[in-house]
């Protein structure tokens, strides 16, 4: 009986050793860590909300400050082709909330000029992001409607170069994201966690990735 539960303590702490082992592994893919620039936008299905309706026009704009500060990925607009696209929608912390749908895309702005710790960044954007579709314009009248879910707030990274398997170009964010982080205030500003999540796993996966290097040198 004794021997049993030596076998099975220590299978346990093997599975455990190899749990532990496996979360050191780099969970982040090589398009993320080879992007030079990134385009925030906001959701294209996003409503505008009847309670808040700049909630997501700001949290795009402490995105992009976010990422300027931080230094690593450059933020441009979509329409310059970026090499990752995030995608960002602000919650409210309720399941059904009234929006107003219509009226032309969440993305379209005119050009900005926005202060950041390392200057300023200038842009501007006419028309629709990768990944929507031109309405007929009847269509885009505002219109009342409530959007269901979406209680926290959203923030999804793609690639904005996929392609399908005869190399065409596809729409990016119809992809499942190559990483998602939703939670509560996630874009909150100024600090926007979001941002600094994406960071510590960026970072992290570097730091795995450079301890791997000297292991497969000396392999012969």
């Amino acid at each position: 009986m004794k021997l049993r539960f030596l076998i099975f303590g220590l299978a346990i702490s093997a599975a455990a050793l190899s749990f532990a082992n496996e979360k050191k592994k780099p969970v982040l893919p090589a398009t993320i860590l080879d992007a030079q620039t990134v385009a925030v936008i906001i959701d294209p299905d996003a409503g505008v909300s009847a309670d808040a309706p700049l909630a997501n026009k700001t949290a795009q704009d402490d995105v992009e400050k976010a990422f300027a500060n931080w230094g690593r990925f450059k933020p441009i607009m979509s329409g310059m082709g970026p090499d990752i696209i995030v995608v960002i929608l602000k919650g409210n912390g309720k399941m059904l909330q009234p929006t107003i749908h219509g009226g032309g895309s969440p993305n379209d702005e005119p050009v900005v000029i926005q202060p950041n710790d390392n200057g300023i960044r200038i842009g501007g954007q006419k028309g629709k992001p990768p990944g929507t579709v031109q309405n007929d314009p009847e269509m885009n009248k505002p219109t009342p409607g409530t959007n269901v879910g979406g209680s926290e707030d959203s923030f999804a990274v793609y690639d904005a170069r996929a392609v399908d398997s005869n190399n065409s170009t596809i729409d990016p964010i119809r992809n499942p994201p190559m990483w998602r982080y939703v939670a509560k205030n996630a874009l909150h500003s100024h600090d926007v966690p979001a941002v600094s999540e994406f960071r510590k796993i960026v970072e992290e996966t570097e730091k795995q990735l450079q301890k791997k290097q000297p292991q497969q040198q000396k392999k012969p």
